[in-house]
């Protein structure tokens, strides 16, 4: 089972996790807004942020060192 993160301070979004270092990110109304990736780094872990548009488009947000910073792109 793949677990999902805390995040530090939401009561609007969710992480669902998809399949381990992929997570879906909804809004509480159970919207889809987009993704986030765990990517290996030989400096550690950062997370790349996409966001859905019309259901079919994506749009690369960014790449973060922190997974708060990266489920900030959401808000």
């Amino acid at each position: 089972m793949v677990s999902s993160p805390t995040l530090a301070h939401t009561s609007t979004l969710t992480l669902v996790p998809v399949r381990p270092g992929l997570w879906r990110v909804t809004h509480r109304s159970g919207s889809v807004l987009g993704h986030i990736e765990r990517c290996s780094d030989p400096r550690g872990d950062s997370f790349s942020a996409r966001r859905l548009t019309a259901s079919t488009r994506v749009i690369e947000l960014g790449t973060f060192w922190q997974l708060d910073d990266a489920t900030d792109c959401f808000r």
